[in-house]
């Protein structure tokens, strides 16, 4: 098993992150420039299910599937990843530091099925460039005035 953890200062209300940071859409990758669109399956207050290809060993697609249980009175949520190749489970929790200013710390952790996967350094690697998109959009659409579930 790797466990490996970001953490990133948002500029923006904590409410309004956490609205954002749920609001699944088809789009989501888009932002940062992944090759497959997200396909929602379901979404509500407390849950929201989708499913997506990405790139598997050899360069392959792999279907995974993500289960994200919704806290929104403790600006949290709970990740379980379901891949061909990973099991994966994520804690997001929000906190907020200032009026305007939001921390968000993730915690993930990943168990391969067949052998050893990437490392826990190239795992945060690539999760800190997705959140440094993420937060660079997410920023922006608080910056236009843009409601955070469109």
């Amino acid at each position: 098993m790797v466990t490996y953890r970001v953490s990133r200062t948002i500029n923006v209300p904590i409410k309004y992150v956490y609205d954002w940071a749920t609001d699944f859409t088809e789009g989501d990758n888009s932002l940062w420039g992944g090759k497959y669109p997200r396909i929602i399956l379901h979404k509500s207050r407390k849950k929201a299910v989708y499913a997506y290809y990405s790139k598997g060993s050899g360069g392959k697609p792999k279907l995974a599937v993500r289960f994200v249980s919704l806290h929104p009175s403790t600006y949290s949520w709970h990740l379980d990843y379901y891949g061909e190749e990973v099991f994966e489970t994520g804690e997001y929790k929000l906190t907020r530091l200032r009026k305007t200013k939001t921390r968000l710390n993730i915690v993930l952790r990943n168990r391969w099925k067949h052998g050893k996967g990437p490392s826990s350094k190239e795992l945060e690697k690539e999760t800190n460039f997705v959140w440094m998109k993420y937060t660079e959009a997410l920023e922006e659409d608080y910056r236009s005035g843009k409601s955070p579930t469109t």
